[in-house]
């Protein structure tokens, strides 16, 4: 992905809202009592630092009961950062980098389908962690 910088200041892309996207889904998330530094990572946050932050954020997500809808949503509005439905900034990016544009997931259930080998491997790590 290419990022453009005017001064020092990062332009992100907007995300793109799907046009039936449905907000309700975020009440049940396990997110909501967690703390929110854990979704998205510091400036210039690196390496083991960054992984144990992830793998922090994944531990909520592995118990969510919307985590399907919140990797739904984040594949079809492309969102460029945090901790998704499990998947991170860089698993998403690969999701992106996978689907042909023309084919690009717009309606809701369609994101969750087209990643679903991803969502699953996205929490996967954390139960051989844990067994």
């Amino acid at each position: 992905m290419h990022r453009f910088y005017r001064g020092d200041m990062p332009q992100q892309p907007l995300a793109q809202v799907p046009v039936d996207a449905q907000w309700d889904w975020q009440e049940k998330g396990a997110c909501r009592s967690a703390d929110p530094t854990l979704f998205f990572h510091p400036q210039n946050e690196r390496g083991s630092a960054r992984r144990s932050r992830d793998l922090a954020a994944k531990a909520v997500c592995a118990s969510c009961p919307v985590r399907i809808e919140c990797a739904d949503y984040a594949v079809r509005a492309r969102e460029p950062y945090g901790v998704w439905g499990g998947l991170t900034e860089e698993e998403r990016e690969a999701i992106y980098a996978r689907i042909d544009l023309a084919e690009y997931p717009r309606r809701r259930g369609e994101g969750a389908r087209m990643a679903a080998p991803e969502i699953d491997a996205a929490i996967r790590p954390l139960a051989s962690v844990s067994a």
